[in-house]
């Protein structure tokens, strides 16, 4: 059947429902934070795809869970090719616990119940420039999260997991001859060096963050038989950095610091630097003006200002920081790194 509705009708009916679409984006992150601590993704891809079966093995209301994975099937997560059946979808698959390119915790942690409460504090983040985080909890994330050791563990499984597809491409991208040994500021669990000793056998590794954030550095670069080649070492990129690298490889740490942090994390780094070393950092750079097609940096810029006081940059941004600190800024690959970008610099 033809519509009726008038041309200018059906454009301000698509605006209105595009709008609204944006302003359920609350109810898809709930929503979705609630598929993977179900583990819907894990039981659907192991043939448990009935809303019955599901409910039986969930423990939940079967009519109410079968309203939750239709939700789920409108935004692209799951199917329901016959009613009442549910199957994944490419995205939906990466909810799985077991698959290899897995973001299951790192949509367990960003859908957790502490991130929805620093949101609330938006508005004093955008009046006072301050994290919202710190307003509600009354300490920064990363206090909080010390205090949390399990949330902490999600938390750095979720940066591992991040990490891995961006941490391949660094591996292919990057031009490693003459390198000898690689440090990793803010290394995390060694997913990155991982990723570059495996591909470049003659280099060696230092996985350096606070004492939290390597917990679990040992343990993936032994599943990695890399323990060898590395070094794991606990410490505070305020007070110092090891010596003796070629490379210093800083990936998505600037994001969670405002100017003056970062400046200081800088100037460690060229304090320890060795002068024929090169710094290579990689993380988003966001586009001089603002348009639609690509939200998610934005995205993440507005969460580290909610969550750390953070932000994302620009590449004028990023050169001013690194003139400032004695850098001088060699190259500027855009979205080298899969989304991320590389900015090659050397000491001055």
């Amino acid at each position: 059947m033809t519509s009726t509705v008038p041309a200018d009708a059906a454009v301000k009916l698509r605006n209105r429902a595009a709008l609204i679409e944006k302003i359920g984006g609350y109810m898809h992150a709930h929503a979705l934070g609630l598929a993977a601590e179900l583990r819907l993704a894990d039981l659907i891809h192991s043939g448990v795809d009935t809303s019955t079966a599901l409910a039986a093995a969930t423990g939940t209301h079967e009519p109410s869970l079968r309203r939750l994975l239709r939700l789920l099937a409108s935004v692209g997560l799951t199917t329901e090719p016959t009613p009442g059946t549910f199957g994944l979808t490419e995205v939906g698959d990466l909810l799985r616990t077991d698959s290899p390119d897995s973001l299951y915790a790192f949509t367990r942690m960003f859908t957790h119940e502490s991130h929805f409460s620093a949101w609330q504090g938006l508005a004093h983040a955008v009046r006072t420039g301050e994290a919202a985080w710190d307003h509600v909890f009354g300490k920064n994330i990363y206090a909080f999260l010390a205090d949390l050791p399990e949330l902490s563990e999600l938390f750095n499984v979720a940066m591992g997991q991040e990490s891995r597809i961006a941490a391949g491409h660094i591996a292919a991208a990057y031009d490693f001859s003459g390198v000898r040994k690689v440090v990793d500021i803010g290394g995390g669990d060694g997913t990155l060096v991982s990723a570059i000793l495996r591909a470049n056998p003659g280099l060696s590794g230092v996985v350096f963050d606070s004492p939290a954030g390597v917990a679990q550095a040992a343990s993936v670069l032994a599943a990695a038989g890399l323990s060898e080649r590395t070094t794991v070492v606990p410490g505070d990129f305020f007070e110092a950095v090891p010596d003796g690298g070629d490379l210093y490889i800083i990936k998505s740490v600037f994001q969670d610091w405002d100017d003056g942090p970062a400046k200081a994390i800088l100037r460690t780094v060229r304090a320890h630097i060795p002068e024929d070393a090169t710094l290579l950092i990689v993380g988003s750079v966001l586009p001089e003006t603002a348009a639609p097609g690509e939200p998610i940096p934005f995205y993440t810029d507005m969460n580290m200002l909610v969550n750390s006081g953070g932000r994302e940059r620009t590449e004028s941004h990023f050169r001013t920081l690194l003139a400032e600190t004695g850098f001088s800024v060699e190259s500027v690959a855009l979205k080298a790194a899969g989304p991320l970008s590389m900015i090659k610099a050397t000491p001055v």
